[in-house]
């Protein structure tokens, strides 16, 4: 190589990342990743809980209904203690109903969660009386709504 060709090769600056460059760059997404992680975590855990809520306020319809119907909610004939309709299940969320009182005038709906939604748990009652029951963010106060978020009834 001769000696012109050995300057020019020393003064060419090369194109590329430095190791400080490339660790500031991952630096930068550790952070970003460990900021939302979390947050899309919780997001999906709240898009869980609506399919609960609205089987819950569907069973409420159809005990209604049958009210309308009957008079009264439980299935005085067969079982004076259980409520007239079977309860559901799916959707990360089973309902079950029990009856208040004998005559089956009243009775209080569940909705609890299951598997990534466990731990949460829903009540109706034939008044329409909403209320959280458990959630991992805190039951709001007064509890008098269901609530996604936890802790507050604005959500």
């Amino acid at each position: 190589m001769s000696e012109l060709r050995k300057v020019e090769f020393l003064r060419c600056r090369c194109r590329g990342f430095t190791l400080i460059e490339v660790m500031v760059a991952m630096a930068v997404i550790a952070i970003l990743a460990a900021l939302a992680l979390p947050a899309y975590s919780s997001y999906i855990f709240r898009s869980k809980i609506p399919a609960g809520l609205d089987a819950l306020s569907a069973y409420q319809t159809r005990m209604e209904q049958r009210f309308q119907d009957v008079g009264y909610y439980g299935d005085l004939a067969t079982n004076p203690t259980a409520c007239a309709l079977a309860g559901t299940s799916g959707s990360n969320f089973t309902v079950t109903c029990v009856l208040k009182n004998a005559a089956g005038t009243g009775y209080t709906a569940t909705a609890t969660g299951s598997g990534p939604v466990a731990g949460v748990v829903y009540t109706v009652d034939e008044q329409g009386v909403r209320t959280t029951v458990h959630h991992p963010k805190g039951v709001p106060s007064p509890n008098t709504c269901w609530t996604i978020r936890g802790a507050s009834c604005d959500s």
